[in-house]
């Protein structure tokens, strides 16, 4: 039987691009009829100022990408846990370091920066994070661990209650990677305020975006201070240039922190329209055999940076990816995320695969991973050779099950409802 075929969208329709509203224009225009374009000026400070109070922090540094406020983050917490190290060696020194699998290389690239050794925690089911359980477990093999890196993926945050009594227990810092979920509340506490060091992005296609941009948030005079001294290439105080640590180009422009002044009031708003998205995909899709990205309501309020869904492992159509391509076989009834994607790219629509693990990238196929059973890299990885399940009858391998039933919708808030019926109505005709 022959797919229903659709009109293409005239206008693409994009997975999550910036919104803009006009005051940040004025700020931008400011800064330049100023001159203040550097990485010095009022944007930079009253940008700050805006996040430090949103997320109840005493202090928020700017810097020019999240990326930059996770390194600043991790050498932070290395050198309070292990303290100065010699130039060269990196604050972590060779140790080993807990970190998100179901994410961003950004998360975790800063700690090989600081010469660490990246351990992969497997995600749960209930909120697509980091499984609590697999923490502790992981804690039962390298003891010997001071530092947890976190995220809360796709603006939904992870059971962070449950990862700071695991952390506190074995006497380890956490850096949290909030840099999804700017706005999204944990058991009435905003994502970002969890963590000994916290970090939040204002990438081009986050719900809060300067086209680039991030913030380190603390309550640590001492460390919002080492932060910006870091990040301005470690200036001394003295009338010449003089230099006595390593420092980096991080801080962030006084025009892109002028976007950011001028988005910060449109937070509430973005969520919002996100969230009426999500819903809208629940509501549509009723009916099929997928499910929505999970939400735990009675403890979280998320941001819904992106609307992502699952499908239910007997609706998959047999599907394989290789190291940059995918193919699949159609099944009348079934469809897979290969499938998806290639139809909405068809008819001008963005979506995007879930994120494949960090165990499962080149790079970092040597580093550890530790399921709830234990070492994951001493089991059968799942989709490599079968669907391996564990004790409890579910995958061993949670992220790659994730990864390979899961796909991010077109979430971007200026889609309109009729965008939206029409995407729905597509991902259904991938399963008739």
């Amino acid at each position: 039987m022959m797919k229903k075929e659709f009109a293409k969208f005239e206008n693409k329709v994009w997975l999550s691009s910036p919104t803009m509203h006009g005051p940040e224009l004025e700020y931008v225009k400011e800064a330049y009829e100023t001159n203040w374009m550097s990485t010095v000026g009022e944007n930079i400070n009253e940008s700050e100022k805006l996040v430090a109070e949103k997320l109840r922090r005493k202090y928020a540094v700017a810097l020019s990408c999240g990326t930059a406020a996770l390194h600043i983050a991790i050498k932070l917490a290395g050198g309070h846990i292990y303290g100065q190290t010699e130039l060269g060696k990196g604050a972590l020194n060779g140790h080993r370091v807990f970190c998100s699998d179901m994410t961003f290389a950004a998360s975790i690239n800063p700690v090989t920066y600081e010469s660490g050794v990246p351990v992969f925690i497997d995600t749960e089911y209930d909120t697509w994070n980091m499984d609590p359980v697999a923490l502790e477990k992981a804690f039962e093999l390298y003891p010997d661990v001071k530092l947890v890196v976190v995220a809360h993926l796709y603006g939904t945050p992870g059971k962070i209650d449950e990862i700071r009594a695991v952390a506190d227990r074995h006497g380890a810092l956490i850096v949290e990677d909030a840099a999804e979920s700017f706005g999204a509340i944990y058991k009435s506490v905003q994502t970002g305020c969890f963590g000994d060091y916290s970090v939040i992005s204002c990438n081009g296609n986050k719900i809060i975006t300067g086209s680039s941009g991030g913030f380190f948030v603390t309550d640590s005079l001492e460390d919002a201070d080492k932060a910006r001294k870091w990040s301005t290439q470690s200036r001394e105080n003295a009338p010449w240039y003089l230099h006595e640590e390593i420092g980096y180009n991080y801080r962030m422009s006084n025009v892109i922190a002028g976007v950011i002044r001028g988005q910060m009031p449109y937070l509430e708003e973005h969520i919002s329209q996100k969230k009426a998205i999500w819903e809208r995909y629940r509501e549509g899709l009723k009916g099929l055999p997928v499910s929505m990205n999970p939400i735990d309501f009675e403890k979280s309020e998320p941001n819904y940076w992106l609307s992502c869904m699952i499908i239910d492992p007997e609706a998959m159509c047999k599907q394989v990816r290789g190291g940059t391509e995918a193919l699949y076989i159609g099944e009348n009834g079934k469809s897979c995320p290969t499938e998806i994607l290639e139809t909405l790219a068809k008819y001008n629509a963005e979506g995007r695969p879930i994120w494949r693990p960090m165990h499962g990238q080149p790079i970092y196929r040597m580093s550890g991973f530790v399921t709830r059973e234990g070492n994951g890299r001493a089991k059968t990885n799942a989709y490599i050779a079968g669907r391996s399940l564990g004790k409890d009858g579910k995958p061993l391998d949670v992220g790659m099950d994730i990864f390979h039933r899961g796909l991010c919708l077109p979430s971007d808030n200026k889609m309109t409802v009729e965008q939206q019926d029409k995407i729905i109505e597509i991902i259904r005709a991938c399963f008739a």
